[in-house]
């Protein structure tokens, strides 16, 4: 199996990413001013982003754990293992160094707005702010969530109302056909009946009539049927 198609080089892939913007992003933070709202955010930011690729490097070090029982099941080897559980490592102190730091200054933050009144009501208000903001960004996430299942569903009723009009008039079909079926089934055994009859009476006049009487017989008869036959079926 080649890295491209290895799942843990997918994940690896993905958490690496994910790595990469916790760290352009606490370079940001760490240059921005403490007290105000950005600050604040970006620190719940990186804290969450933190707490969530700790435990993605935790899955895959199961998964490690887990090939290591049978490495050749999997298809590996103690060097592959050994690399992979070096990664893990790497990434997990990358992490872990960044949540350190701003855990540090977020109780800072803390410990200063305890000795001065006046900046920790400006913060609690920018705490507040965010907080706002926060709620009114997932209320218009809903909203909008909310809306697209409106319209999927609006869209699907409208295929079942297609569907049902097509059903309706493959239905109305089936009847006319099978009335029209019923009919020619009538008009056929009618027929059949005047045929019996008319064959009945032809053997009763040629067992009367000479050998002309029944040849012109027969060719009246001819006659007749094709006559029958105009009117049953071209008419």
């Amino acid at each position: 199996m080649t890295p491209a198609q290895d799942p843990f080089y997918i994940v690896k892939d993905e958490v690496q990413d994910s790595i990469d913007k916790v760290q352009d992003t606490f370079h940001q933070w760490k240059q921005t001013p403490e007290n105000t709202g950005e600050y604040v955010h970006l620190t719940k930011e990186l804290l969450t982003s933190c707490e969530s690729i700790q435990w993605q490097v935790d899955e895959l070090e199961k998964a490690i754990s887990v090939a290591e029982r049978d490495p050749a099941y999997y298809g590996l080897n103690e060097g592959e293992i050994g690399r992979r559980r070096s990664w893990t490592s790497l990434a997990r102190n990358q992490v872990f160094s960044v949540r350190r730091n701003v855990e540090a200054g977020r109780q800072k933050i803390l410990v200063g707005n305890s000795t001065n009144p006046s900046e920790s009501i400006r913060s609690k208000k920018h705490i507040s702010q965010d907080n706002d903001e926060f709620i009114a960004s997932e209320s218009d996430q809903q909203m909008l969530l909310i809306k697209r299942q409106d319209e999927e569903l609006d869209a699907l009723s409208a295929s079942v109302q297609r569907i049902g009009g097509v059903g309706l008039t493959i239905h109305d079909e089936l009847a006319g056909q099978e009335k029209l079926l019923g009919e020619l089934s009538l008009d056929m055994e009618t027929t059949s009946n005047r045929l019996d009859f008319v064959q009945k009476r032809v053997a009763m006049v040629m067992k009367k009539a000479s050998w002309k009487g029944q040849i012109m017989m027969i060719a009246f008869l001819v006659i007749l049927f094709i006559i029958l036959f105009v009117l049953v079926f071209l008419t």
